[in-house]
């Protein structure tokens, strides 16, 4: 296996950062009914699960109008992108400057596997919300910025394999949330997981 560095961690963070989504900038009321509407929503998931909560108990429950919650997240999957930001940000705040080897300073193997574990984690804890984001529409996985991050992330990582773009999107496509959700019951996450390492070794 490969044991070189990423280069400067400044060098290595600025293609990155690039693909970071700003926070957005809001007038203060509509920041206000921002936060009410994630905290709802948070807490009826929680409390019910995401496909049982409908967009209507989401702007009753925050106490803002249907227009305001359509117009600001589009739908539920919307709703789900959003929930899911800040939990993205510290992983990938992680990525870009925490501590080795999920942070810069390690070698690329160990650098992988470490992201992967990480994903995974962060997988299991949010999986209906990622499905939900993942599953809206057609493709919807690849246009989430998020997304764009992960793999360049990966593909960075791999720039010593043939084909760093294409196997990077290979290892992700093994942590789709559908995928992950499907395999579940029938593996459980211990094997899962196992598997996912051993494909990234090899893809090393």
């Amino acid at each position: 296996m490969p044991h070189d560095s990423t280069g400067p961690q400044s060098a290595y963070a600025t293609p990155l950062e690039l693909l970071r989504t700003p926070p957005p900038k809001e007038r203060a009321d509509a920041a206000r009914n921002r936060i009410a509407v994630l905290d709802a929503a948070a807490r009826l998931f929680a409390e019910h699960g995401v496909e049982a909560v409908s967009m209507d108990q989401v702007a009753a429950a925050a106490g803002v109008g249907k227009g305001t919650l359509f117009r600001r997240f589009g739908d539920k999957s919307g709703l789900a992108v959003a929930l899911l930001d800040t939990r993205e940000r510290v992983l990938q705040e992680a990525v870009l400057h925490g501590p080795p080897p999920l942070g810069p300073g390690a070698p690329a193997d160990e650098r992988l596997a470490a992201f992967l574990n990480a994903y995974f984690d962060y997988l299991l804890e949010h999986l209906a919300l990622v499905r939900m984001s993942e599953t809206a529409a057609p493709g919807a996985r690849y246009r989430i910025g998020a997304y764009r991050f992960w793999h360049r992330h990966v593909a960075i990582l791999l720039a010593t394999t043939p084909d760093p773009d294409s196997t990077a999107h290979t290892l992700l496509a093994a942590v789709a949330a559908d995928h992950v959700a499907a395999l579940l019951p029938e593996l459980g996450e211990q094997r899962i997981r196992a598997g996912l390492l051993r494909l990234a070794e090899r893809a090393m």
